[in-house]
C-alpha cells in the first residue's frame, strides 16, 4: 500500500476523535447555523478567512470545503453543550510524509484550553497513527493567540515568512512553527 493510500484509509478509519471536552468528528450541514454564529464574528475571523455575510454563505463553504473533501477536516464540538464551536484540519502530504494543521475557534470558547486540547489530539493522531515527521501550522504574525496556542503545543518558530499573502487587502507576514517526530517523543515521553 502507498504512503497516500494508507493516509487516506486512517484518516478516513479515525473521522471521530474524543478529547476529554471536545468531540472531533466530520462537519455536516447541520452545523451551519452554529458555524455561521462564528464564522460571521470580525474578531474570530479577522486573522483566518473572510467574514461570512449570511447563513447561505456558511452552507456553501461547509459543502465545497468540509463535505467535498471531508478526511483530515474536523468539527470541533463541544461536549458539554454539544455545540459545534470550530473547526480544525490535519492537511496530509504523504510524499513528504508532513502535515499543515489549521484551525479556527469561536471567540466565545478562547482561554479555556479548548484548542490546544485539539491540536494536542491531531499532533498525537498525526504523529503516532499516521506516522508523519513533521506538523506545522502558520499564523498570521499580528495572531498572537494562535501563536500562543502552538506553543503550547509544543511547535517551535520555524520562519517568518515575509509578505506572506495578502489579507483584507493588507500584506501580511506569516509566522510557521513545526514540531518533528523526534521532538514530539521527547515531549510525551
Amino acid at each position: 500500500m502507498e504512503k497516500k493510500e494508507k493516509h487516506q484509509l486512517l484518516l478516513a478509519m479515525h473521522q471521530m476523535i474524543d478529547t476529554p471536552r471536545l468531540l472531533l468528528r466530520p462537519v455536516t450541514l447541520a452545523d451551519a447555523t452554529d458555524m455561521y454564529a462564528y464564522a460571521s464574528d470580525e474578531e474570530t475571523t479577522r486573522f483566518v478567512f473572510p467574514q461570512h455575510q449570511s447563513l447561505e454563505e456558511t452552507k456553501l463553504s461547509i459543502a465545497t470545503y468540509f463535505i467535498a473533501d471531508p478526511l483530515g477536516k474536523f468539527a470541533i464540538q463541544d461536549k458539554s453543550s454539544g455545540k459545534m464551536i470550530g473547526t480544525i484540519d490535519l492537511r496530509v502530504d504523504s510524499a513528504k510524509e508532513i502535515a499543515e494543521i489549521g484551525y479556527t475557534l469561536s471567540r466565545l470558547f478562547w482561554g479555556q484550553g479548548m484548542m490546544p486540547e485539539a491540536v494536542m489530539t491531531l499532533l498525537h493522531f498525526g504523529f503516532d497513527t499516521l506516522d508523519l515527521v513533521r506538523i506545522y501550522a502558520l499564523h498570521d504574525v499580528r495572531n498572537q493567540k494562535s501563536g500562543r496556542v502552538m506553543e503550547k503545543t509544543g511547535m517551535k518558530i520555524e520562519a517568518t515568512i515575509p509578505s506572506a499573502r495578502s489579507v483584507r487587502g493588507q500584506v501580511v507576514d506569516e509566522v510557521m512553527r513545526g514540531i518533528t517526530k523526534d521532538e514530539w517523543m521527547k515531549r510525551v515521553m
